[in-house]
């Protein structure tokens, strides 16, 4: 168990807590210039934005500068797959709203230069979600600007609010093109069939002398595989100029999602980085290293990590981490995308590389299954007692969500696991999962407009509606949770039951040093919908007892608490204000309700 220092947890809740008093106050609270810096990654609740989905700032730039039709300026607000005009400066605008609900960290989704579209003919879409990138080293114009950049995270530190950039090293915008398949359209092409020496296959010449397996930086020839060039006029379309080299990608077809494929596949058709080599590496390096340099971010989501090699990371993050300290940012959260479901596999696939956490797929469907009332509470027990495989301290840092830009949102799942759910139960439920998510271990992460009660139509593109009215039909069709209606310009009310709840949550979380980075014990759960309770322990051994239910119907029962923990209080809910006897309280908890109970100290109101 690994616990932060008492004087860094008192000095971060005393900060987050300051933070958050009155969690709609419109002007920014008066804490000192780096105070924020302090804060330990598990202190912080993350608000995840897509800039482009999020509040549009500056009707000039919806267009990115360019002109033309769709195809060209890829805008088109009534396309879920193009660019509909939201900005940094939009952003920046609205950060009062995002204080207010309790978040203390902002996630961009990428804000570097894409390629404004691509895809086949007819099968054309925009790189509005930031993934496909064509210039590591500057703001994609639809969004802004780096001035625009600097002013809002100023603005977020200004407030005390933390910034996190989402960064790709896997792929690149799709430029580079295959002789031997016009349409684009190149099937992968193994390691065993098309060895790196050899051009073309094992009967072809012989080609990358000297290369004997891992000296990647012998392998000077990239026509193993299929015969790679850049189309005229895209010579140099890529920044830095490194990533115009074809040899510095893998070449070999795109991914059949299975086995060595999904290494060094082209997903999709984007250009898959050769990170193998030893060139790659340091020009990674380099370029996310300056925006540390010239920023200040506070920490980087890792996109697609689990398709890059493990030496990549090996070399990668504690050079992050060593340019962030010498930044003056000792508490640089790292935290990478893994996609596995289950959570031995996230823990293994985090330990190999060695990264410092995870991005928690493995909670959310857990989290889809049993408060969805499809499973039992004991999956939810099971997902945290493999906390155990992770290297030490992930799992406290380990983002937590329940809905996401590509997997879906919670509200969507719920309604396909019940079709008949009646609106009143669909709003217990989802703030449910919030809470299982705000007051279990690891780092909460609120997916924009989840406050707003958005439930998508599937994952996606259609689970990133926009804030501001929008132009798409299939956003505008949909039922939102809580019965919220949007405001005169848009989805930023802060008087909804939703957003209500979630700031509540998150001053309950703030006030108390053990939901934020106290270990996790599973205490009661059961085959069949019902209770899930957990104890949390601070840096003083102090107990608190979260104890959740899942069913339709009320809960009562003896719960194991530590022998010590005799006199109670209540952080939420009603709580009896004594164990039953030493190791035994006793919990009442309403259908689809939660209690969270916290050890008395002496003298302390219960």
């Amino acid at each position: 168990m690994v616990k932060s220092s008492t004087w860094r947890t008192a000095a971060s809740a005393a900060l987050t807590v300051a933070l958050l008093a009155g969690s709609a106050a419109s002007a920014a609270p008066a804490v000192s210039a780096d105070a924020y810096r302090q804060r330990a990654p598990e202190d912080e609740v993350i608000y995840f934005v897509l800039p482009d989905r999020f509040a549009n700032g500056d009707l000039k730039n919806d267009r990115g500068g360019l002109s033309g039709d769709r195809l060209k300026t890829g805008f088109d607000p009534a396309d879920a797959g193009f660019y509909h005009g939201g900005d940094l400066k939009g952003l920046t605008a609205r950060l009062d709203y995002i204080q207010g609900l309790g978040a203390t960290a902002v996630w961009l989704g990428p804000i570097y230069k894409n390629k404004p579209v691509q895809g086949r003919p007819g099968q054309e879409s925009a790189g509005y979600h930031g993934y496909w990138i064509l210039d590591f080293t500057d703001v994609d114009p639809h969004f802004g600007t780096k001035a625009d950049l600097k002013a809002f995270v100023d603005a977020a530190h200004a407030r005390g609010l933390k910034v996190y950039l989402d960064i790709v090293t896997n792929h690149t915008a799709d430029v580079i093109k295959y002789r031997e398949c016009p349409q684009n359209d190149c099937g992968y092409r193994s390691l065993a069939d098309y060895p790196y020496s050899r051009r073309g296959g094992v009967s072809g010449a012989p080609i990358n002398e000297g290369f004997t397996g891992a000296n990647f930086e012998a392998i000077t020839s990239p026509d193993y595989a299929y015969t790679p060039y850049v189309p005229g006029g895209e010579e140099h379309a890529k920044s830095p100029d490194w990533l115009n080299d074809p040899r510095n990608y893998h070449n070999r077809g795109d991914t059949t999602w299975t086995g060595e494929s999904t290494d060094i596949g082209d997903f999709v058709g984007l250009d898959d980085v050769f990170t193998e080599q030893p060139r790659v590496v340091q020009g990674f390096i380099d370029v996310y290293g300056r925006w540390i340099d010239e920023f200040g971010v506070d920490g980087f989501r890792i996109d697609t990590a689990q398709h890059v090699n493990p030496e990549f990371w090996h070399a990668f993050v504690p050079a992050m981490q060593a340019r962030a300290r010498a930044k003056g940012i000792p508490n640089f959260h790292i935290f990478a995308e893994i996609y596995d479901l289950e959570a031995a596999g996230l823990a293994r696939k985090t330990r190999l590389a060695r990264l410092p956490a995870p991005l928690d797929y493995a909670f959310q469907t857990a989290a889809i299954a049993s408060l969805g009332g499809k499973d039992g509470t004991d999956k939810l027990a099971r997902l945290f007692e493999a906390d155990a495989l992770y290297p030490d301290g992930a799992p406290r840092i380990t983002p937590t969500f329940v809905s996401n830009h590509d997997a879906g949102r919670f509200a969507g799942f719920l309604r396909k696991a019940r079709p008949d759910i009646s609106d009143e139960e669909l709003e217990k439920r989802v703030l449910l999962g919030h809470a299982l998510m705000m007051f279990s271990r690891g780092v909460p992460v609120i997916y924009y407009g989840d406050e707003q009660g958005f439930v998508s139509d599937a994952n996606d593109r259609d689970a990133r509606e926009d804030m501001f009215p929008s132009k798409v039909a299939s956003y505008n069709d949909n039922r939102l949770v809580a019965g919220t209606k949007p405001g005169s310009d848009g989805f930023y009310r802060t008087d909804g039951a939703l957003y209500r709840e979630l700031a509540a949550m998150a001053r309950v979380r703030a006030a108390d040093p053990a939901l934020r980075s106290g270990d996790m014990v599973p205490r009661a759960y059961g085959a069949e919908p019902g209770l899930f309770a957990f104890s949390r322990h601070g840096a003083d051994g102090a107990e608190t007892l979260v104890a959740i239910n899942t069913s339709t119907a009320p809960v009562t029962a003896q719960v194991k608490v530590d022998p010590t923990s005799g006199a109670w209080r209540s952080l939420h809910g009603t709580c009896a204000p004594q164990a039953s006897a030493p190791g035994s309280y006793g919990v009442t908890v309403a259908p689809l309700d939660y209690i969270i109970c916290a050890v008395a100290a002496h003298g302390e109101p219960r």
